[in-house]
């Protein structure tokens, strides 16, 4: 695990943020990082009391407006009140695994005193340092409970707990500081279900205001309100996740059937201003006959021809300025659209026979430390694949599902081409655009087939130039799947560690979607059982 500092509730910092009562509430916000680049420009919200979900796509700013919220940076312009103290805890919670667990909780300093005092220490500074906390281990060791850590020794050192349990243990001691304001961002990040519903349970019994950041649908059912942050603003609406759902849903279908009926009303106005047309020229044609033969003064007929000219002019202009008019409804009609678009995975080259042999192999052999539960031990337990097969690998932390992930690319026993993508990215060359990266894969590809791949992936014209050290959660992942289905000879097997972990909700709805649309093998780890059903999985091994 590596060194850092802990994770103690942070202070305010700056004039714009400002304490007292009431909920979070953010005034004419302003904010662009050194490079110019614009994130809030007069963003104005309150948040509700109670718990409140942010949701967005990822690099709408959610995690930038965290910190704005605590004073870390200051804004441009505007300014921030909530209660104070603030506390967040963070996507990535890092941990110095040389810390004991009581001084990540913030309490060593109370126990150390506590001890002190028991061996007859009389020092002033001591019972100063104690205060009213004389119980202070069994605080400690309560809320841990909560969280369902029954970790009875507080002088054992971070390190030896698994990255589940560091979030745990870190949300510990954010809470036993008892503050006024609660940010929580991917909270269920690594925890397996039993602990997401501990977590769900304390969340929900909390007084403060929570505002949270999370594509975990559980928990985001749980809450009271969601906002939802999309071009710099901030909507809210009552409810859970599934009721902003609706609503959005409905606006859109709404949305759709207006660009239908512009579009229809465009062509409707422009067929008319032809027929219009076609009309002036033949009374134009049948003037200058008339004209031509003359049939009538020329002071008559000069007249008629000026009153021609008007008419036809104004005629123009009317149906020019309904055309124009129809134009800009369809235009603000199609802006009402969102453009949710479909990754697409669905490759000829990967698709897998139904009888297909993919895997076969012992499972001492595939993951000593993970068994399948209720599984016969010694040689006569294999661990099979065959086919199209869609298999969800659950269980709790350290219960080895990582483990079973490589050791079934060093088998030696895998029968087809397999594409493995682990918990982080770390394969992706940072300073290589998209497009690098991709031909990287499959080398004497041309321009044509590495774009049209990305083009499948949401990466169209100039966003497959982006740099990879730049991308968000959801692009990091679409790029990497990119490279790894790019490769020859195409993979049949796709196993997935986790990979709904730093994705925004939009990101895992689309994830889901895509993978339904795999034609190989698949295999995914993960602690959400709402994706992994999404996903299309259809057989589970829990270790």
């Amino acid at each position: 695990m590596p060194a850092s500092s802990s994770i103690p509730p942070l202070p305010a910092a700056g004039p714009a943020h400002s304490g007292g009562g009431g909920g979070i509430v953010v005034s004419d916000l302003a904010f662009h990082w050194p490079d110019g680049t614009v994130v809030f420009d007069g963003l104005t919200a309150a948040f509700p009391d109670g718990i409140t979900a942010l949701v967005g796509r990822n690099g709408a700013g959610k995690t930038t407006l965290f910190r704005l919220l605590t004073g870390d940076p200051a804004p441009g312009r505007g300014s921030v009140s909530t209660p104070q103290p603030v506390a967040v805890l963070p996507q990535d919670v890092t941990l110095d695994a040389d810390r004991t667990v009581a001084e990540t909780l913030g309490v060593s300093h109370a126990r150390d005193a506590l001890r002190r005092i028991e061996d007859g220490s009389v020092d002033p500074a001591d019972f100063d340092a104690v205060g009213e906390d004389w119980d202070v281990d069994a605080r400690c060791r309560a809320m841990l409970g909560r969280l369902g850590l029954q970790l009875d020794d507080l002088d054992r050192t971070v390190g030896t707990v698994s990255g589940g349990e560091a979030t745990l243990i870190a949300l510990a001691g954010i809470l036993l500081a008892e503050p006024e304001v609660l940010l929580l961002d991917e909270p269920t990040n690594n925890l397996d279900v039993a602990a997401r519903r501990r977590l769900l349970e304390v969340i929900g019994a909390l007084t403060v205001p929570v505002l949270l950041v999370s594509h975990d649908l559980d928990l985001l059912e749980s809450v009271d309100a969601t906002a939802e942050l999309r071009d710099g603003r901030i909507r809210l609406f009552g409810g859970p996740y599934s009721h902003y759902r609706e609503v959005i849903d409905a606006e859109q279908s709404a949305a759709t059937q207006r660009v239908s009926d512009a579009r229809g009303d465009l062509r409707k106005q422009r067929a008319e201003m032809v027929e219009a047309r076609v009309k002036l020229d033949r009374r134009q044609r049948y003037g200058k006959k008339m004209q031509e033969s003359k049939r009538e003064p020329k002071m008559i007929m000069g007249l008629r021809k000026r009153e021609a000219q008007v008419s036809a002019g104004k005629l123009r202009g009317a149906h020019e300025g309904e055309v124009e008019r129809a134009a800009d409804a369809l235009e603000e009609a199609r802006n009402q659209v969102r453009d949710d678009k479909r990754i697409r995975i669905d490759l000829p080259e990967c698709e897998l026979p139904a009888r297909r042999e993919v895997l076969t192999t012992p499972w001492p052999a595939a993951a000593p430390t993970a068994m399948p539960s209720g599984a016969p031990g010694g040689a006569e337990a294999m661990l099979a694949v065959v086919g199209p097969e869609r298999i969800g690998v659950v269980g709790r932390n350290g219960s080895g599902k990582t483990t079973l992930l490589r050791a079934i690319i060093a088998s030696g026993d895998l029968r087809v081409p397999a594409a493995y993508l682990p918990q982080r990215l770390d394969f992706l060359d940072d300073g290589a655009t998209i497009a690098e990266a991709v031909a990287d894969a499959r080398p004497g590809a041309d321009s044509e087939e590495v774009h049209a791949h990305l083009a499948r992936l949401l990466f169209r014209g100039r966003s497959s130039d982006k740099r990879i050290g730049a991308l968000s959660g959801g692009e990091r992942l679409r790029a990497a799947l990119g490279v790894v289905l790019f490769r020859r000879p195409a993979p049949q097997l796709l196993m997935l560690d986790e990979p709904t972990n730093n994705l925004d909700i939009e990101s895992v709805e689309q994830l889901a979607d895509a993978l339904r649309g795999w034609p190989g093998a698949l295999i995914v780890v993960s602690h959400d059982m709402r994706f992994l059903e999404e996903a299309g999985v259809d057989r589970r091994i829990e270790l």
